[in-house]
């Protein structure tokens, strides 16, 4: 069994790695961010409450994201050999999770506030996959082009300046006392708490996960 977190800041490169960790390990991944913008498709209240709230650079409530996660474990038949993107991003849910599903591995993406605001306000995505492009250090063969489905990449109104620093200071308040929490938990021998430096490359960056995980 291989269960993994990937937890960083925004733009620390977490949907690009688990990508490729999906692709080297062949296991599913579950990405909270493409969970929401699926569910804020569903109903007109559900979208605007979601949106509201991302583009403030917020978190939804904990029980609305934790529901929708155990949700889409069950439909993805994935319970013994997945990752998470971007969740748990507090200890409350980190909880959660814990009283629900043994994590083996936390794979924390550790990077400068400078590097953030530069890998964010360059990304690309493409939306109906989830999959991320840069414009810069991860750029797609054609440009503004999904390299597996020629469809038309764009950027998120959340990658804007002023949001993402917002969505850092909200990151700071609750994700930091949870790397803490990680740390403890791997004291305690629950699961491997494993931290690198995500402001080198991409493939540099994905080498040294593997070799931590092997």
């Amino acid at each position: 069994m291989m269960r993994i977190i990937m937890l960083g800041a925004p733009g620390s490169g977490k949907g690009t790695q688990t990508q490729l960790l999906s692709k080297y390990f062949y296991i599913p991944f579950i990405s909270a961010g493409e969970i929401l913008r699926q569910e804020s498709k569903k109903n007109e209240k559900t979208k605007k409450y979601i949106k509201k709230t991302i583009n403030q650079g917020k978190l939804v409530k904990n029980s609305f994201i934790i529901n929708l996660i155990k949700k889409k474990i069950k439909k993805k038949n994935c319970f013994d050999k997945f990752i998470l993107d971007g969740f748990p991003r507090t200890i409350k849910q980190a909880e959660s999770l814990k009283k629900h599903i043994k994590m083996h591995f936390v794979i924390h993406l550790k990077i400068s506030a400078d590097n953030i605001l530069k890998r964010i306000t360059g990304r690309l995505i493409h939306e109906p996959s989830g999959r991320t492009y840069h414009e810069t250090f991860n750029p797609p063969k054609k440009k503004y082009i999904d390299d597996l489905t020629g469809e038309l990449l764009s950027k998120r109104k959340d990658d804007k300046k002023k949001i993402i620093i917002t969505r850092l200071k909200e990151y700071k308040k609750l994700t930091e006392p949870l790397i803490n929490w990680f740390k403890m938990e791997d004291l305690k021998k629950n699961i491997k708490y494993i931290e690198i430096n995500a402001n080198k490359s991409i493939y540099k960056i994905n080498k040294k996960i593997i070799s931590c995980i092997h």
